[in-house]
């Protein structure tokens, strides 16, 4: 039985990651960090099955690190923790810079101080955001990084200090540059699923509005659940390695609105340009999606579109096999669907048991 290690492990792609390699007969190590808000939603599914371990450690700490590390002693670590929302890395660029950049060190420095730089694959979840202002498109794994903002300037370090210790320690370790993937288990913050809740929301009268900013930047979406395989297969491979995860698929955030919202059974139709787009409901006339000054980037990213053309080859990763574009936007508005239909029946629930309080019915 193998033994792997993620950090990250209430994460999005930890949750998967642990569900897919407890299917293959490993034994799964997860890091979480003590807090007085437990976050464990995503994983709770997972607490007590057999070969499931938890444990506390944070990555800016290196000694909770290598505690962890040299007892646990696995044979794969999966280093999927981090700061992983751009516009909040503008707001907290050291906080960002401490775990994004300094955090793999300390993980790569846990493993050659336990003495397992021979036994151990690292895998380090880097991004196309290393990208940023692109020089070329698509991206592969050649094309110029430009990174722009300080999430992808910490990624970045991470990076290059990967390679580094594959260079002079031989370790094996490597990233793979993930361009954006996206599920219902997605954060409520980010985008995506910022719009799919929206429109669960709008069409069941729980919210009036959607505001975005950009609605033209252009990103390479793929379904997280296909690409932890891939997390895998690149520590498989017989080398140590980087490579391109992507659809080789581009589609705006316009583009997602609209297949979200006609999920959820509306048609939009969008007029106007920049900061006066709107998104208008073809049915009714009514405004639901509008652009606000108060959602751009200092430095926006606009045209991520990514070659994983090395992945295919190597890899045998088939991308035209995967979830497609429209069927991972189906999957997340279902989702929130079910989940805002729960919400509104608890609503209807409170809502009759105060009435019934006022009025007696029920002490």
């Amino acid at each position: 039985m193998k033994t792997a290690l993620i950090t990250g492990v209430t994460g999005q792609d930890g949750s998967y990651l642990a569900e897919f390699l407890l299917s293959k007969g490993y034994a799964v190590h997860g890091t979480i960090r003590r807090s007085s808000v437990d976050y464990r939603e995503r994983i709770a599914h997972l607490e007590g099955t057999p070969n499931f371990h938890l444990h506390y450690a944070d990555m800016g700490d290196s000694m909770s690190m290598m505690q962890v590390v040299g007892k646990v002693r696995p044979d794969e670590i999966y280093n999927l923790a981090a700061q992983s929302h751009v516009q909040v890395s503008f707001d907290s660029p050291e906080f960002t810079a401490d775990v994004d950049a300094t955090g793999v060190l300390r993980v790569l420095e846990a493993v050659r101080l336990c003495g397992l730089e021979k036994s151990c694959r690292i895998y380090q979840a880097s991004t196309s955001e290393l990208y940023g202002k692109v020089e070329e498109v698509p991206q592969n794994e050649n094309t110029p990084f430009h990174p722009y903002s300080p999430y992808a300037v910490a990624k970045l370090y991470g990076f290059w200090i990967v390679k580094e210790y594959r260079e002079a320690y031989n370790m094996f370790c490597c990233s793979g540059i993930l361009f954006n993937h996206e599920s219902e288990r997605r954060g409520e913050t980010f985008v995506t699923r910022k719009i799919t809740l929206a429109a669960a929301r709008i069409a069941q009268g729980k919210q009036d509005k959607l505001y975005l900013g950009n609605l033209s930047s252009l990103r390479d979406w793929g379904y997280a659940k296909d690409y932890v395989e891939c997390m895998w297969k690149i520590l498989q491979h017989d080398t140590p390695e980087d490579f391109v995860i992507a659809t080789g698929e581009q589609h705006s955030v316009r583009e997602f609105c609209y297949y979200a919202f006609k999920r959820a059974g509306i048609e939009l139709e969008f007029k106007g340009e920049g900061a006066e787009e709107k998104g208008i409901d073809k049915a009714t006339g009514r405004v639901l999606v509008e652009v606000s000054p108060d959602f751009y980037r200092p430095t926006d990213v606009v045209n991520l579109w990514g070659d994983p053309t090395k992945a295919k080859k190597l890899l045998g990763w088939d991308p035209s096999k995967m979830t497609s574009f429209e069927e991972l936007v189906n999957l997340m508005v279902d989702a929130d669907m079910a989940k805002v239909a729960v919400e509104r029946a608890s609503d209807h629930v409170r809502t009759n048991l105060a009435e019934y309080l006022e009025k007696g019915i029920v002490k």
